[in-house]
């Protein structure tokens, strides 16, 4: 009885998420109501917030079910890559081909960004554990690859930065396919290798030894890198 009664839990969860998912991308965040996903998905509206707290709380399960799906196509796809551009490749295209359909409710959540005290303030304490796991894929990515001990723990942070300007051009890419983005991911990529390269000589590494310090230094200081 309890696994039947928790799995009927689980699929009225799902169908309230997806019917909220709907209207933010129809609708738009600011104006669906609670109210508007309980009627949509045919429960009570006690029953959405008994699953929900809030709005905040559906789209933080939204960015938990994009790492999820994330990560599932990233493990799947690098398999039998070692090259550090073509795995990067997969990495930031992967996570724009999950995103591109949902550019407009995207916007609508970007100008949280500079609230640090909102929930879905991509900088902000709510949705560290989403950005922990973002900052992990690219740290798979570049494991076993030639990047230097110098870069290891600085660069997944910075590929963290650069995957959040490119989302951001894939707002406002009309093109089709958003290709004018994914063209932006690749020269981005292309000039990331080249460095990586470059600083792995050992004129420059003492170099880039204390640039890593200094910048791994003001990542803690924001609060971003705990795990490292």
């Amino acid at each position: 009885m309890r696994t039947a009664n928790k799995s009927a839990g689980e699929k009225t969860k799902a169908v309230i998420r997806q019917t909220a998912l709907e209207l933010f991308r129809g609708h738009g965040f600011e104006v669906t109501t609670m109210r508007d996903i309980a009627r949509a998905a045919k429960v009570a509206t006690g029953a959405a917030y008994y699953y929900f707290p809030s709005k905040e709380a559906i789209v933080a399960a939204y960015y938990d079910q994009v790492q999820r799906l994330h990560v599932e196509r990233v493990r799947g796809e690098l398999k039998g890559k070692t090259g550090l551009r073509e795995r990067l490749g997969v990495v930031m295209h992967s996570k724009l081909e999950i995103l591109k359909d949902d550019r407009m409710f995207l916007g609508a959540l970007f100008r949280y960004t500079g609230d640090p005290e909102h929930p879905l303030s991509v900088f902000g304490e709510g949705t560290e554990p989403q950005r922990s796991q973002s900052v992990a894929i690219f740290q798979e990515a570049i494991t076993g690859t030639n990047v230097s001990e110098e870069l290891r723990q600085l660069l997944p942070w910075a590929l963290w930065l650069g995957h959040l300007a490119m989302i951001l051009v894939l707002l406002y890419d009309q093109t089709e396919g958003q290709q004018r983005t994914h063209k932006l991911v690749d020269g981005m990529l292309d000039l990331l290798t080249q460095f990586v390269e470059l600083t792995s000589s050992a004129l420059l590494r003492p170099f880039v030894q204390a640039f890593q310090t200094k910048m791994l230094g003001m990542l803690r200081e924001a609060g971003w890198t705990a795990g490292i």
